[in-house]
């Protein structure tokens, strides 16, 4: 057993080091996404809280790169933050079906299904993305979090 821990362990913990952070706004950038001063700049922005400022960038990025599912990401929480819901929830959607998988914009979907009032699309993402985080990850705690203190605004238990 000892043995089987320690090759699970050596298999995993190399990946978890160099594995990209990024999470401080859910994207685990991608390679080109890194690369545009674009980008770059817009998430910068997003830091500041100047999302108004950072949303020229980002669709620059997009035309730049139509398949970006980190600008598209970014592009809906910026439009989130400014309480521009239809354009965040299309936003998502679009990184979404970029990437499927994309676990920032899953949180990030999630988050703004709440504002929507939407409970069981928020618990539909966080089952997506407790596939996805095997061994947990920074977006699964994060929507798991704000679907608990959602249920506990609204008065629901379960």
């Amino acid at each position: 057993m000892l043995r089987l821990l320690s090759f699970v362990l050596a298999l995993v913990l190399p990946l978890s080091v160099h594995a990209p952070s990024g999470h401080a706004m859910g994207t685990g950038a991608a390679p080109s996404s890194v690369a545009n001063p674009d980008y770059a700049t817009a998430e910068t922005l997003i830091k500041e809280w100047k999302y108004a400022d950072a949303i020229p960038l980002l669709e620059k990025v997009i035309k730049a790169e139509p398949e970006n599912a980190d600008a598209y990401n970014q592009l809906g929480y910026a439009h989130r933050k400014l309480n521009k819901l239809p354009e965040a929830k299309s936003h998502y959607a679009r990184a979404l079906a970029v990437k499927p998988d994309h676990k920032g914009a899953l949180e990030y979907q999630g988050e703004l299904y709440l504002m929507l009032d939407d409970l069981k699309a928020a618990e539909a993402n966080l089952a997506q993305l407790d596939k996805l985080c095997f061994f947990g990850c920074a977006e699964f705690s994060d929507l798991k979090k704000a679907i608990a203190e959602y249920k506990q605004r609204k008065g629901i238990t379960s």
